[in-house]
């Protein structure tokens, strides 16, 4: 089951006057994908000098925009299998790339010295896109520890 142009357009118009309101301009691109089994509603907002009030420190500006459209979007049961994703810029994509690096750093020190190694704090989503893609390295263990926002990865070598 997709998603309808009809929710799609309803979740663009509800970005586009949440950034009014800011007095910011963007564009928004949709697209429907599917990851992990859900279907994923991305919202791609691209705005040429106001990045930074969009997505904030750290990102947190970005999630609290994901959480009001989920909040907005989700709530009826029709709307059960969707997932709502908003990256500005591509932030989230250049952030998952720097992670992914940092945490292939990570490893060569951890086979290096066979010592866990504890990553700097991430959010949710990035702790997601690291344990993904360590998942497939048999001698190597992630392990997500600590309190939001404080909360980081460990990883360890694998010891059978």
């Amino acid at each position: 089951m997709s998603i309808t142009s009809d929710q799609k357009i309803a979740i663009a118009g509800a970005i586009q006057k949440i950034v009014r309101a800011m007095n910011l301009d963007c564009q928004v691109e949709m697209r429907e994908d599917l990851k992990e089994g859900k279907n994923v509603v991305e919202a791609s907002l691209s705005t040429p000098d106001q990045a930074r009030f969009l997505i904030g420190k750290n990102g947190q500006n970005l999630q609290a925009l994901e959480h009001v459209l989920r909040a907005m979007f989700l709530r009826d049961s029709s709307a059960s299998g969707y997932m709502i994703a908003v990256d500005v810029n591509d932030y989230k994509k250049s952030r998952a790339l720097h992670v992914i690096e940092l945490a292939h750093q990570a490893v060569a020190r951890v086979r290096s010295t066979r010592k866990a190694e504890a990553l700097a704090p991430m959010s949710a989503y990035e702790r997601r896109v690291v344990h993904t893609e360590l998942a497939s390295m048999p001698d190597i263990v992630t392990e997500s520890i600590g309190q939001e926002p404080q909360r980081r990865i460990i990883v360890k070598p694998h010891n059978p």
